[in-house]
């Protein structure tokens, strides 16, 4: 996992290339648990390119929405996997969900995004819940991959209430 890191410094890389050289570098240390999420990522990417209307390259929203989408789907099983006392499936998913993690923008404390929205609602002009729709319009266009859509949305509702 170290070793991602330092891919991830390399911001010019695409999320595929950085994906392939770190399934090369899982691949020599045999790491199989990092191997795993790393093949899920990019079969999620093969797929993403091959879905009809689907043209050109993958921007970096694109990829941060695909993360974060793979992210949501290891939490829903970790939670079923849990619940049933499948320790055993509940820890491959938070091995996977580590790994998914490192590609992710660094995601923003509960005092950064209410800062952030309380001057988002000061621009906006905002006073009730009828605004929320523009609180979130531009919130959504800053948050995006830096902060959970839930945590924005709750913060949101009680700042304006």
């Amino acid at each position: 996992m170290k070793i991602y890191s330092l891919l991830l410094k390399t911001r010019r890389m695409s999320l595929e290339s950085k994906i392939m050289s770190a399934m090369k570098v899982a691949m020599k240390e045999k790491n199989q648990n990092d191997l795993r999420a790393l093949r899920a990522i990019k079969s999620a990417i093969m797929l993403t390119k091959t879905e009809k209307g689907f043209a050109g390259e993958m921007t970096e929203e694109i990829e941060i929405a695909l993360l974060q989408k793979l992210m949501k789907q290891r939490n829903d099983s970790l939670k079923i996997f849990v619940e049933q006392d499948r320790i055993d499936l509940a820890s491959k998913e938070e091995a996977e969900m580590k790994v998914i993690q490192t590609f992710l923008p660094v995601q923003l404390s509960k005092t950064e995004v209410e800062t952030i929205l309380i001057d988002i609602i000061q621009k906006t002009g905002a006073i009730s819940m009828k605004d929320m729709g523009k609180v979130m319009g531009m919130a959504a266009k800053i948050f995006s991959g830096k902060a959970d859509n839930s945590l924005v949305s709750k913060i949101v509702k009680s700042l304006l209430s």
